[in-house]
């Protein structure tokens, strides 16, 4: 694999008019220009199908608490996006989704509602009326952002039989049974694992080896380490880990979290540091050692990406207008810029085209 194509996801209040794309050469470490290839509304959070042939938007939209949306596109040969349709997400601020294993359907988290719905796939991409939608319920202890619940992000256990959700506003991770025939979900047995009161979970990251589940916790600046039991779909704590140096006292909110492909480090994203804090992870039992920080050379890096070959780290900084690309020391973890760096407008989500690339040309 020499080359793959970058989808960006922004926010369309400040320039950007929707979705970019760009194509990154891995030997050479060279992009192309971006180019916008979908107008839509804030779209804020991308999914690409597993199939390569359709990508997934949020459009987080917030207007006088109006319901949000998600759009479907068919990824076109040069890989432009054709729109094809959207449904209601059934919640107010959707902004994160993902494909199932099967690719029969998108789940979503609407962070405004604190709820999350589950849309069919269609065999030509569309989607169809929802098969899912659940409430949540509560509140804790920060009266500004846990008023009430705020579902951040939602995501499918390697088997796809789990769906974990990561909910701010109640710090709770939930836990549903999801039945991929009837695209449903349910609570599990165990329903959830509680955080530290105040902590504020917004997104996770499973290891490769699907025994250790990573939580990022906004509001607290730190990281969770939980053992998995892929059976039970329970959540275990066994570590908690601030993702700030020592001695910071300025404002910070963390947001993105990935594992290296090799299982070997751990990435999240400080917002008011502006850093990626970079983690080793302890083989037997998942455990995190700090390993640094790396500036993201930009203004709040909301999302970042790790390329399909572990080599690149793709920062998408918000409110600096870009996306700075980082090699990744693969004996290390640690992270050096590349000199390349990407203008796009706003760019909050960054998402690599990984199958079926060199025939799109």
């Amino acid at each position: 694999m020499e080359q793959v194509r970058v989808y960006v996801g922004t926010y369309t209040f400040k320039g950007s008019k929707g979705i970019y794309t760009f194509e990154f050469n891995l030997l050479t470490a060279k992009a192309t220009q971006p180019r916008l290839v979908a107008e839509t509304v804030n779209p804020s959070f991308l999914a690409i199908h597993n199939s390569a042939r359709f990508l997934y938007a949020v459009n987080e939209i917030w207007d006088d608490g109006k319901e949000g949306t998600v759009s479907a596109f068919a990824i076109q040969p040069d890989g432009s996006l054709q729109f094809l349709n959207q449904q209601p997400s059934k919640g107010i601020g959707p902004c994160h989704l993902i494909v199932d294993k099967t690719g029969k359907f998108v789940l979503v988290a609407n962070y405004g509602s604190g709820s999350v719905t589950v849309l069919p796939i269609l065999s030509d991409g569309r989607l169809g009326e929802p098969t899912s939608s659940i409430q949540h319920e509560g509140k804790s202890v920060n009266p500004k952002r846990q008023e009430r619940p705020h579902a951040h992000s939602i995501n499918l256990d390697p088997k796809n039989r789990f769906a974990i959700v990561a909910d701010l506003g109640i710090d709770k991770l939930l836990v549903y049974r999801f039945d991929a025939t009837k695209g449903t979900l349910k609570p599990n047995d165990t329903p959830f694992a509680s955080t530290a009161p105040g902590a504020g979970p917004r997104h996770i990251a499973f290891h490769p080896n699907g025994k250790f589940v990573y939580s990022i916790n906004e509001l607290n600046s730190t990281v969770t380490a939980y053992r998995y039991d892929p059976s039970k779909g329970i959540l275990t704590e066994v570590q908690t880990v601030s993702t700030l140096p020592e001695g910071f006292s300025g404002t910070n909110t963390t947001a993105e979290i990935q594992v290296h492909p090799s299982g070997r480090f751990l990435y999240g994203s400080n917002r008011g540091h502006d850093s990626i804090a970079i983690f080793a992870i302890e083989e037997a039992m998942g455990k995190l050692t700090l390993v640094g920080h790396q500036p993201t050379h930009g203004r709040t890096p909301r999302n970042f990406s790790i390329d399909p070959t572990g080599a690149y780290l793709f920062a998408a900084n918000q409110d600096s207008d870009n996306i700075v690309v980082f090699r990744i020391d693969q004996q290390t973890g640690k992270l050096e810029p590349s000199g390349q760096t990407i203008n796009v407008p706003t760019p909050v989500c960054v998402k690599f085209l990984t199958q079926n690339f060199a025939h799109q040309f």
